[in-house]
């Protein structure tokens, strides 16, 4: 069976009905140029999942190494399970700050593809939204004399000042994963590799400065795109179901995971993500 593709509104989300356990044909593939995806009741492998995630480009091993699935290492484990030993089976807090996926990398994610194994109910309803912010739409929506602002504008990123929640349970950064991950910067005004179209690609917390402006008018700037990009018309809130396969475009969008759920309440998640372009 062809698959349907629904596209969502402004916002920029679309559905694509189909069976990911069997191969997509490269003009559905094509199709998947939209802010967010999902591909409803899935069951994937873990090798199914890396194969698919595969067909988009390299993929990423994690940072993190500590929650890396065991036998699979370009799969992160996202969940608040904990083991026999009271320790957290995989990030317990990840997406708990807005933020696009390895912006500190000199080549940020192109895509991220997030796998619900458990998803957390209370009352039959599901917890732990996950929420998208349309960078292409909150460009588009500027000022023209914001725009020319920004031109040529470079955001320095700095993945050790990422915001973390209040008792992080997440392990320190080793000194080799600070030399791993040096301040790096990108343009403010993305042009998106495939479509052309350009994109805000900043948000506060992580972004520490701008090169060549003072640091207080800087973080000032910064934080005013931040709240722009947040804004409710460019925003899409994805509701988990099991068996969900969920791809968002790391350049162009921000996300934000939605913690309103506690163990005994379950959230298990699997990850892949693949390696963009350098940012211009």
């Amino acid at each position: 069976m062809k698959p349907v593709v629904t596209k969502g509104g402004s916002a920029g989300g679309a559905e694509i009905a189909c069976d990911l356990a069997r191969d997509m044909d490269e003009a559905t593939l094509r199709e998947i140029n939209t802010t967010v995806v999902v591909f409803r009741r899935q069951n994937l492998s873990n090798e199914r999942q890396i194969e698919f995630s595969r067909r988009f480009g390299e993929l990423e091993v994690h940072i993190v190494k500590k929650y890396l699935l065991p036998g699979y290492p370009e799969i992160l484990l996202i969940s608040n399970i904990r083991d026999e030993r009271g320790e957290h089976i995989g990030l317990a807090d990840a997406g708990f700050t807005w933020h696009s996926d390895t912006s500190y990398r000199r080549r940020p994610s192109r895509c991220s593809l997030l796998y619900a194994k458990e998803v957390p109910q209370r009352g039959g309803q599901p917890l732990g939204d996950t929420v998208f912010a349309n960078a292409i739409a909150a460009y588009e929506a500027l000022p023209e004399r914001m725009k020319k602002r920004l031109a040529g504008l470079k955001a320095i990123h700095r993945y050790s000042a990422r915001r973390r929640v209040a008792d992080s349970p997440r392990p320190k950064l080793t000194q080799a994963q600070l030399d791993e991950t040096p301040d790096i910067a990108h343009p403010i005004v993305r042009t998106h590799p495939y479509t052309g179209r350009k994109s805000l690609y900043v948000t506060a917390g992580e972004c520490v400065g701008i090169e060549g402006m003072p640091e207080d008018e800087a973080v000032d700037l910064i934080a005013e795109l931040d709240t722009h990009c947040t804004r409710p018309e460019f925003l899409y809130r994805h509701k988990w179901q099991v068996g969900d396969l969920l791809m968002w475009d790391n350049t162009s969008s921000m996300h934000l995971a939605i913690c309103n759920y506690a163990l005994p309440e379950r959230r298990l998640m699997h990850r892949t993500t693949v390696i963009g372009t350098v940012p211009v």
